[in-house]
């Protein structure tokens, strides 16, 4: 533009008009291109919708973030906690001899009251009575498979309690498909097939409607992830009509998994991974964008993510990327009102119809209403 100006100043006056003219639109055309309504506005505007978005208890950890939330080709999401309530209950308790069901909770139990994990939580809580009884020595933890521990002053003396995968890891044979949809938890006492815990969880309530509600926003690839079995996963995946459920996977499988979909060749738009638990802080760090589920969410998850729901409701990732489409509409707004104003009076004032105080209020005016309709932001 200080070229430009230039070039109007000394070059025009050679050969049409005097130089005192020419320089006068020269100063015009210095003053409305000052870019002040650009570079306040768009800032504003991301600054602006960040604010409204916290409002909103959706914490975004950056505008960038914001910006990537305006297109998404790939939603991924975990099950448990995202997808479900991620509150477990155990159903049932079928125990194999010599061992009864109270036996099997109850010792069930003492293993798992190490263990942060939900299902393990659940299986504490199903227990009524104390866990007062022996002590534990020697806790291994599986992530994503379960546990093994050495009880003290019990009859019984080890005791291993996970899903299949560890089992058969273990050397046991593999029990049939159930029809059931709850989670089977399979427990050993002394190396020995004790039986199984069945464990349920429940969907979320606006799980469906929120499904629905993203489509509408143009995100056309689903996917579910999680660690139970292939059963219970399809049948998620079937009531929310998703596009792919990926089943019996670990932590690292999920990493994996992000990876494919993140270096996809042509990929388009970005990749955004939900989850709540520790176990899907890797996930969360490699996405595009990584959503923590707040209110129940571990800290590890919450620390990762780029965006933290501070309801466990995916109505406000729904909300979250309403938001951002209605930033970057704002910001294209203000980008739209200035250049047409600028080229306008520009045109104008190099063929001497506008003059400085035009020059003038058109940028300070530009600038006003970019600021005005940036702050629609902060109401979220």
């Amino acid at each position: 533009m200080v070229a430009l100006a230039l070039a109007i100043a000394l070059i025009l006056p050679l050969f049409v008009g005097d130089f005192a003219d020419w320089g006068y639109r020269a100063l015009v055309l210095l003053v409305i291109s000052c870019p002040c309504s650009l570079v306040v506005s768009i800032p504003l505007s991301y600054f602006a919708a960040i604010g409204g978005a916290a409002k909103q208890g959706i914490l975004l950890k950056g505008s960038v973030f914001l910006d990537r939330l305006t297109d998404v080709s790939t939603l991924v999401f975990d099950k448990t906690g995202t997808l479900t309530e991620g509150c477990f209950e155990v159903t049932q308790a079928q125990a194999n001899p010599p061992w009864d069901e109270e036996t099997l909770l109850h010792y069930s139990a003492i293993a798992e009251s190490q263990s942060t994990h939900p299902i393990a939580q659940s299986i504490v809580r199903a227990w009524t009575g104390p866990l007062d009884s022996p002590l534990l020595q020697g806790v291994q933890e599986y992530p994503g498979k379960g546990l093994r521990a050495t009880l003290i002053n019990s009859r019984i003396c080890e005791i291993a309690i996970g899903n299949e995968r560890l089992f058969q890891e273990l050397g046991f044979a593999p029990l049939p498909e159930s029809p059931s949809l709850g989670t089977r938890v399979r427990v050993a006492f002394d190396g020995q097939d004790a039986g199984t815990l069945e464990v349920a969880d429940r969907l979320r309530g606006d799980a469906p409607e929120a499904i629905q509600a993203l489509r509408s926003q143009g995100i056309g690839h689903l996917v579910m992830l999680t660690g139970d079995s292939q059963a219970v996963g399809q049948a998620v995946g079937d009531r929310l009509s998703l596009d792919e459920v990926y089943s019996e996977l670990l932590p690292e499988d999920k990493a994996s998994l992000l990876e494919r979909w993140l270096g996809a060749p042509g990929r388009r738009g970005a990749v955004v991974f939900v989850g709540d638990g520790i176990n899907d802080a890797p996930a969360l760090a490699l996405a595009d964008v990584g959503v923590a589920m707040g209110g129940l969410g571990s800290d590890a998850a919450i620390e990762t993510a780029d965006v933290v729901l501070m309801e466990d409701s995916l109505a406000k990732l729904v909300q979250a990327i309403a938001l951002s489409q209605r930033s970057r509409r704002i910001v294209w707004q203000n980008i739209s009102l200035a250049f047409t104003v600028k080229a306008l009076v520009i045109v104008l004032g190099t063929f001497g119809i506008a003059g400085l105080w035009e020059a003038v209020i058109a940028d300070v005016g530009v600038a006003l209403v970019a600021v005005a309709n940036a702050t629609r932001g902060i109401r979220g």
